[in-house]
């Protein structure tokens, strides 16, 4: 039988070192030996995104480990998420995000790194995939009520989206509740400040900082 210890940082390694096997299997004998999955979630899994976020954010680490320990998360995610329902253990939510790359952009990865990363960081993320109409993410933050709403360009051609949908929250009625934070390769912090956004994330390490941020209440433009 092994030790609640010894799974808990086995499972903060796996997923530094981006070991996906390894943190799949782990979660699974934590469950096998009756460990709560909150504390295996939380003390185990996201620490070990901690240390990954801070080196990345440093320089540390590139973006293929990023990737690596994000998928070993989501592996153990996908053992511990089912008993937590299971049991009605709720985690603590930091925050509702809705993640949307805009309309007439397919890109993906980035996104979905970003969406990984701060569920790992305690988000409760809706991610509503690519090639999004500004209709649906704006009905997507009312029906959540999301305090935060992440919007991915990666063409020039589709920036403008990220204004587009930023003015129509504003004409629901909803700017007052949920924060924008932008992303992608040709957006940048002066790019977010014309467009009247809260904040901008260059990598997804960084996104997550900024989404803590703005639940803090604080300025990051």
């Amino acid at each position: 039988m092994p030790e609640l210890n010894e799974v808990l940082a086995g499972l903060t390694q796996a997923v530094i070192e981006g070991e996906a096997d390894q943190a799949r299997s782990l979660a699974e004998q934590g469950a096998a030996a009756g460990f709560d999955a909150l504390t295996l979630i939380e003390k185990g899994l996201r620490p070990g995104m901690d240390v990954i976020g801070d080196r990345f954010g440093s320089g540390d680490c590139f973006l293929p480990e990023l990737v690596m320990a994000a998928e070993a998360m989501k592996s153990a995610l996908g053992v511990l998420d089912p008993l937590l329902r299971a049991s009605q253990q709720q985690k603590t939510v930091a925050g509702k995000v809705v993640l949307a790359t805009v309309l007439g952009d397919i890109h993906e990865i980035g996104k979905t790194l970003v969406g990984t990363m701060l569920t790992a960081a305690g988000f409760e993320v809706t991610d509503l995939g690519v090639n999004v109409p500004t209709e649906q993410i704006v009905q997507a933050v009312g029906d959540t009520k999301a305090d935060i709403v992440g919007l991915s360009a990666l063409l020039t051609t589709t920036m403008q989206q990220q204004r587009r949908v930023i003015e129509a929250l504003d004409a629901q009625g909803l700017r007052a509740s949920c924060k924008v934070i932008i992303g992608g390769a040709p957006t940048n912090a002066d790019w977010a400040r014309q467009i009247e956004a809260d904040g901008y994330g260059e990598n997804a390490a960084e996104a997550v900082r900024v989404a803590r941020a703005l639940m803090g209440k604080q300025e990051v433009l």
